[in-house]
């Protein structure tokens, strides 16, 4: 599965505790977009209903998280979509603005930038399994 980007995201740091959860993490980073800036290709992305007012998506195949939309009655971002900015094929090309949810941001997340750095191994990917990611995303 693979999505383009037709838009610049507007980009933010999420500290709340849904967003927490459903990635696992201290945060998400999420880039935020209209819905009709979004083209899909391949299969579509698996939902589910995460709070009274928002859904989330992954993909089906490698379970990676891929969105996060309010419902539109909700009030809250009408008509727009937001993506884990590391579903990006370059997210090193989009930089987060503002932090979201600071009222629940963690003591501790600092990307430890001052800790010793050590290099990714390649340990390849299965066959036959792709992550989802942005096509393009300006």
């Amino acid at each position: 599965m693979r999505y383009v980007l037709t838009a610049p995201p507007r980009v933010h740091y999420c500290h709340c505790s849904m967003c927490r959860q459903s990635t696992g993490s201290a945060f998400a980073v999420l880039a935020w977009v209209r819905w009709d800036d979004v083209g899909w290709h391949g299969e579509t992305q698996k939902t589910y209903r995460s709070s009274p007012i928002a859904r989330r998506s992954f993909c089906g195949e490698c379970g990676s998280p891929l969105t996060l939309h309010y419902e539109d009655d909700s009030g809250v971002e009408p008509g727009k979509v937001a993506f884990h900015v590391g579903t990006l094929d370059h997210p090193e090309l989009v930089a987060p603005g503002y932090h979201y949810g600071a009222e629940s941001r963690l003591p501790w997340p600092n990307a430890a930038l001052g800790f010793p750095n050590g290099k990714q191994r390649n340990l390849g990917r299965r066959k036959g399994r792709s992550r989802p990611s942005a096509l393009a995303t300006l």
